[in-house]
């Protein structure tokens, strides 16, 4: 192949990959506008971050509650965002256009980050972010464990009291089952719509919202464990 035509080849090759990438970035870009919480794993501190279509010279403009300077220090250097990489990386950019910090799609709608030394960060839809502490909230308080046939074999309080990558303290009443005394949860957490109760030897009860209002523990077995709501 001549010079010329392998030059020819190579621009058609670049040609054809370039509006792919232009079209995720283009989709990813229309996809973030809009208002984010950017929060630390648990939620303890979070922030709101509005991200919007009009142009700076660097990247794409932003704004920052006032309150994210104290909740999260280091958005202090955020000053814009742009989508980097083959169009999958959303950066929180500086005014010289450096990276504070980039995410990633690790869920639809959720975004991860890491700054080193400091952990991991969440970038997620401020209304399902919201959805999903109304939901947390609604879960604190005291329950009741019961079989299928409706008697009451333990009691546990969940807590909010964080406990560290997105889980919180649960703490059994006495008399339970003995079954249940043994796994002796200490931690809980909500994930994709399920609550799951973790021991202290790192095993995990699995509880999904059922018709009737309740939790049945999954997989399902002859002999039912449902979580209720006291009252």
């Amino acid at each position: 192949m001549s010079l010329s035509r392998c030059n020819v080849a190579v621009f058609l090759l670049v040609a054809g990959c370039c509006p792919a990438w232009s079209q995720d970035a283009s989709t990813l870009k229309k996809d973030m506008i809009g208002q984010w919480e950017l929060a630390t794993t648990e939620r303890s501190k979070t922030c709101v971050v509005t991200l919007k279509g009009d142009t700076t010279p660097q990247g794409f403009k932003l704004e920052l509650e006032p309150s994210c300077a104290t909740a999260l220090p280091f958005t202090k250097d955020i000053a814009a965002w742009s989508i980097k990489g083959l169009g999958d990386i959303v950066r929180l950019q500086s005014a010289a256009g450096e990276a504070v910090i980039d995410f990633t799609e690790v869920e639809s709608g959720i975004f991860e980050g890491l700054r080193t030394n400091e952990g991991v960060y969440i970038l997620q839809n401020l209304a399902a972010a919201r959805s999903l502490a109304k939901s947390m909230d609604q879960m604190i308080g005291d329950w009741s464990m019961v079989r299928g046939d409706g008697q009451a074999i333990c009691g546990l309080t969940l807590t909010n009291t964080d406990a560290g990558s997105d889980n919180f303290q649960v703490f059994l009443k006495p008399k339970c089952d003995p079954a249940i005394a043994a796994f002796n949860p200490t931690l809980w957490r909500l994930e994709r719509g399920q609550i799951l109760l973790t021991s202290a030897k790192g095993e995990t009860w699995q509880f999904e919202a059922d018709d009737n209002a309740q939790w049945r523990r999954v997989p399902d077995s002859a002999t039912p464990l449902i979580m209720l709501r006291d009252q």
